[in-house]
């Protein structure tokens, strides 16, 4: 995979700000390792890398593992890999690559993460 930068989120904005555009190769971009809470990790040994692209916005992946959350509004597009999202006293959704997912504010989940998921997503 080759190395492919992305400016620092204020430069990004300021980019936008002048330039009105910017995109970034999702599959092939760096993403830098980001630290699980130890107390979110119920089973195997998920890593999550991420690339915050400012405003709520970003690229974000996760290893096959188990894991919890409490979630913001977030509205996501899975890129690549598959899980399986149990919403506390909720519903049960499986997502996969093309799949756009809606996330409430406050949801508690538990996130079962079959292959590698890659996605790209907004919050609030």
């Amino acid at each position: 995979m080759p190395d492919i930068l992305v400016p620092e989120p204020a430069a990004l904005g300021r980019m936008l700000a002048t330039g009105g555009a910017f995109a970034v190769p999702v599959h092939e971009v760096r993403l830098t390792p980001a630290e699980l809470d130890p107390a979110q990790i119920v089973a195997g040994d998920p890593v999550t890398s991420a690339l915050d692209l400012g405003n709520g916005r970003g690229i974000w992946e996760i290893t096959p593992g188990v894991v919890t959350d409490v979630e913001t509004d977030e509205l996501f597009v899975v890129l690549s890999g598959r899980a399986t999202i149990a919403v506390e006293g909720g519903t049960t959704i499986e997502v996969g690559p093309g799949d756009v997912a809606l996330l409430a504010e406050g949801a508690k989940t538990t996130w079962i993460v079959h292959e590698t998921l890659r996605k790209v997503y907004q919050s609030r």
